[in-house]
């Protein structure tokens, strides 16, 4: 019996070490466009059909030995121990249940409450961020409030926030727009006091500025969009997302994470290498942070509520930075240098990205 067909490919791929390119090819645009795009050599070509026939082991030889490995463990490296997702359920449990004692005589654990963020949309990472959740308050609440002269908003916020300084009086809890943050030594929980609206998965939250108001919400939609996104991108988006996460962290970039989430989004449905997995993974982030410097100064839409949400620039030179590595890092990996295509991604990603593999 002769070699396996996909091994031959290998061997001839390993043998032509073609060039790999430094541009993204074929970021989902329509064919009539693609003869602007760098196109790849033929035998650049034959690589990318080795990829693209599923092969997940990284090959042999000078092409790309140690990406799948590295990506694999710094995604490892970013998830919650079994400690800390438990830690972060008691606190939320305890948070819910001072609430429910306050506003409905009970003290459950989990009712009238629900997850939203990270927690929600399975994007958080370590080390550990806020919690952050909704609690919906009973319509007489909102009917007391009303009667207020002035900012009746700002004054439901303090009332909250006095319950939980009641029940942790040793813990900081202020309120922070439409958030009662209630900090705790390892983790804070963020609640959004809210009212349902007869709209499904519809909430009013409180709006303090210019003299008080209420904002609609739709934070169901958004843990849904991540899901279905998810999906269709073979399990790529929420790894993206927590990835640039941990940028977001080790490079102090001033975009909110619901920005990047949706920008990763986007960015994936587009994305030729949208199904394939961790072998991939250096390109697409490559390939994203060279297309993020393209959004600069730009909307980002809300699912739900259709919100258009300006992003801004500020956040644009740590992208340029990032770009510039990650090229660095690609060329790197191609010649199976370890430890120096390593260091590459951990000025980006930080030391969770590891160097050795």
């Amino acid at each position: 019996m002769g070699p396996h067909p996909v091994n031959g490919l290998l061997s001839l791929a390993q043998l032509v070490s073609p060039p790999r390119p430094t541009a993204p090819v074929g970021l989902g645009l329509p064919a009539s466009l693609l003869s602007s795009v760098p196109q790849r050599a033929p035998s650049t070509a034959l690589v990318e059909l080795v990829r693209g026939l599923g092969v997940e082991s990284a090959p042999t030889g000078p092409v790309w030995g140690f990406v799948r490995e590295r990506f694999r463990r710094f995604l490892d490296n970013l998830d919650l121990t079994s400690q800390q997702v438990e830690d972060g359920l008691v606190k939320q449990r305890g948070v819910i249940s001072c609430l429910n004692t306050a506003y409905y005589g009970h003290n459950s654990e989990n009712r009238n409450a629900f997850l939203i963020g990270s927690w929600a949309k399975g994007t958080r990472i370590r080390p550990p961020r806020d919690v952050d959740l909704y609690f919906l308050l009973p319509a007489e609440v909102f009917y007391r409030f009303q009667n207020y002269g002035n900012n009746g908003q700002s004054a439901l916020l303090q009332e909250v926030r006095s319950r939980l300084q009641a029940r942790y009086p040793g813990s900081s809890i202020r309120g922070d727009g439409p958030v009662v943050l209630a900090a705790f030594h390892s983790y804070s929980v963020e609640v959004v006091p809210a009212f349902a609206l007869t709209q499904a998965n519809a909430y009013w939250v409180c709006d303090t500025k210019n003299g008080g108001s209420y904002k609609k919400t739709m934070p169901l939609h958004e843990v849904s969009a991540i899901e279905a996104a998810d999906a269709r991108n073979a399990g790529n988006v929420r790894r993206l997302v927590r990835m640039l996460k941990a940028w977001q962290a080790w490079c102090s970039v001033p975009i909110k994470s619901f920005y990047l989430e949706l920008l990763a989004i986007d960015f994936l449905d587009q994305c030729a290498w949208r199904h394939q997995g961790y072998f991939y993974y250096d390109w697409i982030c490559r390939d994203f942070f060279q297309w993020m410097i393209s959004r600069a100064n730009s909307f980002v839409i809300a699912p739900g509520t259709r919100e258009f949400m300006w992003i801004g620039d500020a956040w644009k030179s740590r992208s340029e930075s990032a770009y510039a590595r990650a090229l660095k890092a690609c060329d790197l990996e191609y010649g199976n240098k370890m430890t120096e295509a390593g260091g590459e991604w951990q000025k980006i990603f930080g030391l969770d990205i590891p160097r050795i593999v």
